[in-house]
């Protein structure tokens, strides 16, 4: 499975400790300049961020067109554009994002998504990981990844974590 990943789910789960499930869990990992460039600007200028970097195994690649459900878009950043752009040239098996407003958009090009807390429900039902549970407590503390509570019920029952 091919994925384009957006800023927002590589930093928090590197934040983590967890980046290497994204790797172990889909056949290859592309992301546009720009989302490479957010990466390191959030990297060099959030302090939770501080020192992380885009791992190896993750290819780079520009996309070649912007689909007019793109260009049409308001409120994307120029990482998100350019990665919902990719996806959509390179015919990914999906993208990787979090943001309500990405997941629209994706919706509206045709593509899959699957955000942190899908990624880590299929991570827990392969094996790669014994519980998520505590894999939500430190995106929630040390990431500041914003979770509502019924949500987390969601996927902990979901997880059977209870």
């Amino acid at each position: 499975m091919i994925v384009v990943a957006d800023t927002s789910v590589l930093i928090n789960l590197y934040r983590v400790g967890q980046g290497g499930l994204i790797q172990q869990l889909f056949e290859e990992v592309v992301i546009p300049p720009e989302v490479a460039w957010e990466f390191a600007r959030l990297a060099g200028r959030t302090r939770r961020f501080a020192g992380l970097t885009i791992p190896n195994g993750i290819r780079q690649q520009a996309p070649t067109t912007q689909p007019a459900a793109v260009r049409s878009a308001m409120g994307l950043d120029a990482g998100e554009a350019a990665a919902w752009s990719l996806a959509v040239g390179i015919h990914a098996d999906a993208i990787l994002i979090d943001e309500r407003r990405g997941y629209e958009i994706a919706v509206r090009l045709g593509l899959r998504t699957i955000g942190i807390l899908g990624l880590l429900l299929r991570a827990k039902s392969v094996g790669l990981v014994p519980a998520v549970k505590p894999i939500l407590d430190a995106l929630e503390h040390d990431a500041g990844f914003w979770l509502t509570e019924s949500l987390r019920k969601k996927v902990l029952h979901a997880a059977s974590e209870n």
